[in-house]
């Protein structure tokens, strides 16, 4: 007995530790790291928004952005990339409407929001607030004043109601008419739609959304965009790279907010831990 003794105590020891430095392996959140021809980025995203992560992560390991471009740059707000028909296009085409054919449900988490180097996933103008497969964005806005962040939360609030009447059983119609025209391209009958939604979310009561304090406070230090919150979800941020972020946003664009100079994804891979 006194030859296996300490063996038996070994694997004790191993049983009781084990379980505890895998979970704290399993608990790492996924980095992944965009080479871009303006230099590296990488991202961290985040396990409270599981469907978007898991999402990221697959179209990373199928190689699904390599060579995409950013095709939709604003200064002073955020650059966005992942439409897959920006791989092969020319220098003249109008980007951002591809994508794949599916869509990931919102995932909305108040400890979340748009400060300066969040990860977001862009989206169409569907009730769901369902985000696109492929296409992402980087917010790159500097620090904000009171004022704005004010106006940043009466913006939350108007996109708030508009989406909570739009999904009112008594507003079905609207819906529907609204959701055909965006998909028959028919901008002009959408925008009548849209007026008529805009006018009876004026009147719609419901419990505001107010930007906490603490997120207030990264506004102001940081920066962001407040008024995508609750909105759109984010699901990741910027852990190196923001100087890069900044050099894709100073780029010269087209009146389509396009880089008139490609700025490509070279390579994304997920980081090794």
């Amino acid at each position: 007995m006194k030859t296996y003794l300490p063996l038996l105590l070994l694997i004790s020891v191993i049983s009781c530790t084990s379980p505890k430095e895998k979970q704290e392996e399993a608990t790492q959140p996924v980095q992944v790291e965009l080479v871009t021809s303006k230099g590296t980025i990488v991202l961290e995203l985040s396990d409270r928004t599981p469907k978007h992560r898991d999402n990221f992560i697959q179209l990373v390991k199928e190689n699904a952005y390599d060579s995409l471009l950013f095709h939709r740059v604003i200064e002073g707000f955020m650059v966005q990339a992942g439409d897959p028909e920006s791989k092969y296009a020319h220098d003249s085409a109008a980007l951002g409407d591809g994508d794949r054919d599916y869509k990931i449900p919102a995932e909305f988490d108040t400890t979340l929001f748009h400060k300066r180097g969040a990860l977001g996933a862009a989206r169409d103008g569907n009730s769901e607030r369902a985000s696109s497969a492929m296409q992402f964005y980087i917010v790159q806005r500097g620090a904000l004043t009171d004022s704005l962040i004010d106006r940043g939360e009466s913006r939350i609030n108007g996109w708030l109601a508009e989406n909570y009447v739009l999904n009112a059983p008594e507003n079905e119609l609207l819906k529907n008419e609204m959701e055909k025209a965006m998909e028959n391209q028919e901008w002009e009958t959408y925008s009548q739609l849209n007026d008529s939604l805009k006018s009876l979310a004026k009147s719609f009561e419901f419990d505001h959304y107010t930007i906490p304090e603490e997120h207030r406070e990264v506004y102001r230090s940081l920066g962001g965009t407040p008024h995508l919150d609750q909105n759109y979800t984010v699901f990741g941020e910027v852990i190196s790279g923001m100087e890069v972020v900044d050099s894709i946003a100073a780029v010269q664009v087209n009146e389509l907010d396009r880089p008139v100079e490609n700025v490509r994804i070279i390579s994304a891979r997920i980081i090794e831990q």
